[in-house]
């Protein structure tokens, strides 16, 4: 089966065509492209070769456009048109005025820190599309791993070698409860106080969830797992409901203090974990991502200091309030 082929011309001899057509002369047109008029004759000549018909009657006083001419030339604005917005398209990508951009996150951080950074980083850049996944570190991890997300935003310590991690801050877990919980006078919680109670817990994907029944595991502990939800604001409306007990990462302790619930520390140090922007190793980052994480690093501390004193403060009004 033959393949009809598609003449070999560049840019610079559509443009040429296009030229000498819209100033009717090869003098006017060797001029407005800066090139000398032999030079332009013999594009012209190389095109017509190349295309097999003739694009213009020459005369030694005018040029006029064949009718073949006037087709290859609609031809030519067209393409040359389409050139120059694909280009300026490809200028704003990489300029990072135009683009798209998946997060996926935990839901803590999604909560907490994302909205924040996302309002910032939109202000400079508001051509960018910015999609937001939540999950538990299990769907963070595929979701970046599958490529469904250009960036992935969980816990780092045990990333495996296929994925770079950048750090961003410690996070430690806690204890939500309701107010006036008989576990609300202590300042702290140990994991051995946590037997007995009903616990809301996340599946068992979620990260949080993994290592408290691992370090129940070695300490031998029976945690009664009463429900299993996978969003944030259900576990803490359960808590508030009476349901039982919920350890969440410090990210949370804000959507716990705003449904009006009390947060104490969880003493295990050991448990502290890292949150980070996870990616590919071997997948280079689009322009637009690459922007977004930058932004997003640096606006991590700001926002980690803020989240840090808030707490405290209405933690200390809901003692008040229950004693």
């Amino acid at each position: 089966m033959g393949i009809d082929l598609v003449p070999d011309l560049g840019a610079r001899e559509l443009q040429a065509i296009c030229t000498i057509a819209e100033c009717g002369s090869f003098m006017a047109a060797a001029l407005t492209l800066d090139m000398s008029q032999p030079a332009l004759t013999r594009t012209v000549q190389r095109v017509e070769k190349a295309v097999g018909l003739e694009l213009f009657h020459r005369s030694t006083r005018r040029v006029e456009v064949t009718a073949a001419g006037q087709e290859f030339i609609a031809l030519a604005n067209r393409i040359l048109g389409d050139l120059r917005i694909s280009f300026a398209n490809m200028r704003e990508i990489s300029d990072e005025q135009r683009g798209r951009v998946v997060v996926s996150a935990v839901m803590s951080v999604a909560y907490t820190h994302l909205p924040t950074i996302i309002g910032s980083y939109r202000k400079s850049r508001p051509r960018i599309e910015l999609q937001v996944r939540e999950g538990v570190h299990g769907v963070v991890m595929e979701d970046v791993r599958s490529g469904v997300a250009d960036l992935g935003l969980g816990y780092i310590d045990e990333v495996g070698p296929a994925f770079s991690a950048a750090p961003l801050s410690l996070v430690a877990l806690h204890v939500v409860m309701p107010r006036g919980h008989v576990l609300s006078t202590c300042p702290e919680i140990t994991i051995d106080q946590l037997e007995g109670y009903p616990l809301i817990v996340l599946p068992r994907e979620a990260h949080t969830r993994r290592l408290l029944d691992s370090r129940a595991a070695v300490s031998g502990l029976l945690l009664e797992q009463a429900v299993t939800v996978h969003h944030f604001a259900t576990m803490m409306q359960c808590v508030y409901a009476g349901v039982g007990l919920a350890i969440v990462p410090g990210g949370a302790v804000p959507a716990a203090l705003q449904a009006d619930l009390v947060s104490r520390p969880l003493q295990l140090p050991e448990l502290t974990r890292t949150i980070g922007a996870i990616a590919i190793k071997e997948r280079t980052l689009t322009p637009s991502a690459a922007g977004f994480l930058a932004h997003l690093r640096q606006a991590w501390p700001a926002i980690e200091a803020s989240l840090a004193t808030a707490p405290a403060s209405r933690t200390a009004n809901i003692n008040t309030n229950t004693a």
